[in-house]
């Protein structure tokens, strides 16, 4: 293990620390008693389609997996795809299941909630 791959991985480890605990404070909210079908179709549409940057959760997570099934592909020694396939199809269910879902589940809570 190179100097650099421990750098890069501990780097990955850190982000992801944060995304975990950015997550729980998510999940701590959603667990409040006042939270009612608009709040919660709110939340939904924030993950999916969040207003303040490009994307959303659920859209930049499948981004990360989409770049690493391209470095899958770049590195697979007989390019079969036996990595990276199933990456891509991970990435895509994300963004065509989870995220429809997603957006299903918020105009089925709140269907008059517009996403600001």
């Amino acid at each position: 293990m190179t100097g650099r791959f421990r750098t890069r991985l501990g780097r990955v480890r850190a982000s992801v620390g944060i995304a975990q605990l950015a997550l729980q404070q998510i999940e701590d909210g959603l667990n409040a008693d006042d939270v009612d079908a608009s709040e919660l179709a709110a939340i939904l549409r924030e993950l999916q389609e969040d207003v303040d940057v490009p994307g959303g959760l659920v859209p930049a997570l499948a981004q990360v997996i989409s770049a690493v099934a391209r470095r899958a592909e770049q590195i697979e020694s007989d390019r079969d795809g036996d990595a990276s396939c199933p990456l891509h199809e991970a990435a895509a269910l994300l963004t065509d299941n989870a995220g429809q879902r997603l957006n299903w589940a918020a105009r089925s809570l709140d269907p008059q909630g517009d996403p600001e």
